[in-house]
């Protein structure tokens, strides 16, 4: 700083004037550089919240897609059901069971998403008083559970970047893809529900099927009863009086 100040003494006083203009532009550039680095937070959380509208509308199709498709299997099993196809029905309902856990799986990420816009909301109305985006657990939360959804992948990694830059998330991501794979339920055991569903979809028909066998075994032992009829002369005399009747 001293050297500095020699060096400007043994200026022209109109070069001194220039150095300390040229400096202070400089200054000024340097700040303005500085400021575009940093992007406005309503334009951050503007496109964050647009990116999560457009993943919440993919994953709304989905659910309608979904839904559809299970009506049409639902007229299936009970189709299978009448012909009397348990085999049949059985596949259907375990892949009905499937498609259910889905569409889950699917309102919980859309729920995730809508959590996630309220509190980038949120965060908004705090920069405008703190000036910039803090660091938000509950965002860091929603982020993590959302870079585990296979279809939300993508869009999540790229967030993530820009919302560590903006500082409202840091580096814990590590651990996201670990158990990505593990939300896929392991099909087991799902017998009870599949039989569950089969008699929500079609517990009448198979009703009245399981009651056919029982009706004819009750209807079985009939001619014996037969052996208990009246007698000839019995038989004779009712005979006598429909004659009566008819005449």
């Amino acid at each position: 700083m001293c050297l500095q100040s020699a060096w400007l003494k043994t200026l022209d006083p109109w070069d001194g004037r220039l150095y300390r203009v040229c400096r202070e532009a400089t200054s000024s550039l340097c700040y303005t550089a500085l400021n575009k680095a940093q992007p406005d937070p309503k334009e951050l959380v503007r496109k964050w919240q647009a990116d999560l509208r457009t993943e919440q509308r993919k994953i709304e199709r989905q659910i309608r897609e979904i839904q559809r498709d299970e009506k049409v299997a639902q007229k299936q099993v009970k189709e299978c059901a009448k012909r009397n196809d348990m085999q049949s029905a059985k596949v259907i309902a375990r892949e009905l069971v499937h498609t259910r856990r889905v569409v889950g799986r699917l309102y919980t990420n859309k729920a995730h998403i809508i959590s996630m816009s309220t509190q980038l909301t949120e965060q908004l109305a705090m920069a405008k008083v703190a000036g910039s985006l803090k660091q938000s657990g509950e965002v860091m939360k929603l982020v993590n559970d959302l870079m585990k959804v296979p279809e939300l992948m993508g869009t999540m990694q790229q967030m993530s970047k820009e919302m560590m830059k903006a500082g409202v998330i840091d580096e814990m991501m590590e651990d996201a893809m670990d158990s990505a794979l593990d939300s896929e339920e392991v099909e087991e055991d799902a017998e009870a529900e599949v039989d569950k569903v089969l008699m929500e979809i079609a517990g009448e028909t198979m009703g009245q099927l399981a009651a056919a066998p029982q009706a004819r075994k009750q209807a079985a032992p009939q001619p014996q009863v037969a052996e208990a009829q009246p007698d000839d002369a019995e038989m004779e005399e009712l005979q006598a009086r429909l004659n009566a009747v008819r005449s």
